[in-house]
């Protein structure tokens, strides 16, 4: 029997999220977090992992809170400290698929130092980063993706710190595979994540979002609506926006997979210095 597309997709929600326990959300109508977890789940089912095989781990914010929706293994964890939560359960459990769910200021932030060193360690975790250019949870203060003279609660004459480029940021720390789009390119994000989830080693996507509610109402920007148009209209493929002129560059969204590298990753390293040891015991000597 062919299955249509609706109905697929229909499946796939029933399948990964707990729908009788943990639902309505809690997220503001018309928020692209939700657009993110759906592109997770598909993810995770295009790539054919079942429940078990996969944990979902965040720390505090907006984002923080989706875990509680995901019938995956779930840790819902301290605001920062995310990735340390997580290379803790992927050394123990290196079978199992961990994605970490962070915002921009809980990875970049306080949790700014764990999320280069799991880079630079090449650990095989999945990062998703939801960037929303704010911190939305706690009262819209400015974040380190928070754009040069925007405003925010804790910006109100606009802010002067110059924001951190999450991509550029990852490649250079050490991650095997780094990717951005955005939640109104929704299929182009799912692809991302499931060819990050599928990485061996630290992957990174960049979920470019929005918050109406702060972020959007301080700047004027409009409703959801209007910040979900704006995705659209500035998210550029890599090809597009090569073939633009240097002043039409300025405020795009460069869309693309910018890192692919096969490296060594970390637990697999960490296995074979517990072989080594366990073979410098066993013939009675100290390394």
């Amino acid at each position: 029997m062919v299955v249509k597309k609706q109905e697929r997709e229909s499946l796939i929600h029933e399948r990964y999220l707990r729908h009788h326990k943990k639902f309505p959300h809690v997220w503001c109508a018309g928020c692209g977090i939700g657009i993110v977890m759906g592109a997770i789940v598909r993810a995770v089912d295009a790539v054919g992992l079942s429940n078990d095989e996969v944990a979902m781990i965040s720390g505090i914010g907006c984002s923080g809170r989706m875990p509680v929706y995901v019938d995956f293994n779930t840790m819902h964890t301290t605001h920062g400290r995310a990735l340390a939560f997580a290379t803790g359960l992927k050394m123990v459990r290196p079978e199992m698929k961990v994605i970490v769910v962070m915002g921009d200021g809980d990875a970049l932030a306080i949790g700014g130092n764990h999320f280069i060193h799991a880079a630079r360690r090449n650990i095989g975790l999945t990062a998703i980063i939801i960037n929303n250019n704010v911190y939305g949870m706690t009262g819209g203060q400015y974040s380190p993706t928070t754009p040069t003279h925007a405003y925010a609660t804790t910006a109100p004459y606009g802010n002067i710190e110059q924001p951190f480029p999450i991509c550029q940021l990852a490649q250079a720390a050490g991650a095997a595979f780094v990717a951005r789009s955005t939640v109104y390119h929704a299929r182009e994000l799912s692809r991302f994540i499931a060819q990050a989830i599928q990485k061996e080693g630290f992957s990174v996507v960049e979920a470019v979002s929005y918050c109406h509610t702060t972020y959007g109402r301080i700047n004027k920007l409009g409703s959801a609506v209007e910040m979900m148009r704006h995705l659209k209209d500035k998210g550029v493929t890599q090809k597009t926006f090569e073939a633009l002129a240097e002043e039409e560059r300025a405020d795009k969204i460069v869309r693309g997979v910018f890192v692919d590298r096969d490296i060594p990753e970390y637990t697999r390293l960490y296995d074979e210095i517990i072989a080594r040891a366990q073979q410098t015991v066993a013939n009675g000597r100290t390394a």
